[in-house]
């Protein structure tokens, strides 16, 4: 695969207008060599004669503020992906089925690259992130929006998506990304970061204590109850719930002598056993939790 960036832009300007235009005929025999013989030289030659159609397209997705080498780069990769799956037997002209193919492979780029914050990349959001400007555009000359929700309402349907996902991608293209490592302040020079102002999401000191006392409490009503199964249950509910690695029907039920499904039949009745003995011994166990 040839590595477009490596060239200066003249020098592909100058080879993709010098390829020859191919008629309809010229077009599906090289098609056809390649798919049926995989011919490189006929590959090379359907490849060549489009990337006019590449550098179209990277020209006309430059507003996205990436390498126009790069988005040439993607486009070949979509022209070849197009090359290997054209069927020439459908009578469809290739730089139709090739454009689309190059737009889908640039795009991706666009959206791999276009910021640091992953965006989605289904259907519907690549159909917001490459539409949603024009489509404002069009509202706020037609005026029928008043304010920003029936601007985004109005959005959200012409491109049938949710309208908080227009208001996600607006936000987005309000501005551009910023370091969570910026320092905080006009100058810039403080030593305080934007990071400092997350909300961190660990418990404080203070749940921390009642996570452990509440740990701690809860363990002894569990040892008080479990003292009120036979030896066979306390055995099975160890095996299946208290182990690190709990052990299977099969295994336990090998282990007794008796079969799997008596085992779960066991297991189902201790646990039973455990919740009416927990509410017994206390009946605010119900506020914590339950086997």
């Amino acid at each position: 695969m040839m590595h477009y960036q490596e060239y200066p832009s003249q020098l592909i300007l100058k080879a993709a207008s010098s390829a020859p235009y191919l008629e309809r005929d010229e077009e599906l025999a090289l098609a056809r060599r390649w798919a049926d013989k995989k011919d490189q030289d006929a590959l090379h030659q359907l490849t060549t004669a489009h990337m006019r159609l590449v550098l179209s397209l990277a020209f006309k997705f430059r507003r996205y503020g990436l390498p126009t080498a790069d988005l040439i780069q993607e486009g070949h990769i979509g022209l070849l992906e197009a090359a290997a799956r054209f069927e020439p037997e459908r009578e469809v002209r290739f730089s139709t089925y090739a454009t689309w193919w190059i737009k889908a492979s640039m795009q991706d780029y666009i959206l791999r690259n276009w910021s640091i914050v992953r965006g989605g990349t289904s259907s519907n959001q690549k159909s917001l992130f490459f539409n949603l400007r024009k489509v404002r555009a069009q509202i706020a000359r037609s005026g029928t929006a008043s304010n920003s929700q029936e601007l985004y309402e109005q959005l959200a349907h012409a491109l049938k998506v949710p309208v908080k996902d227009v208001a996600t991608m607006d936000a987005r293209f309000s501005g551009p990304d910023t370091s969570l490592n910026a320092p905080i302040g006009e100058d810039g020079e403080g030593t305080a970061q934007r990071m400092d102002l997350l909300e961190s999401e660990e418990a404080t000191p203070q749940e921390n204590v009642t996570l452990l006392i509440d740990g701690e409490r809860e363990n002894g009503w569990l040892y008080e109850a479990v003292d009120t199964l036979n030896d066979r249950e306390k055995r099975i509910i160890e095996a299946r719930r208290l182990a690190e690695k709990a052990a299977t029907l099969e295994e336990l039920g090998d282990e007794m002598g008796i079969s799997k499904e008596r085992v779960r039949q066991i297991e189902a009745r201790a646990l039973e056993k455990l919740r009416e003995a927990l509410l017994d011994l206390n009946p605010e166990f119900s506020e914590y939790g339950h086997l």
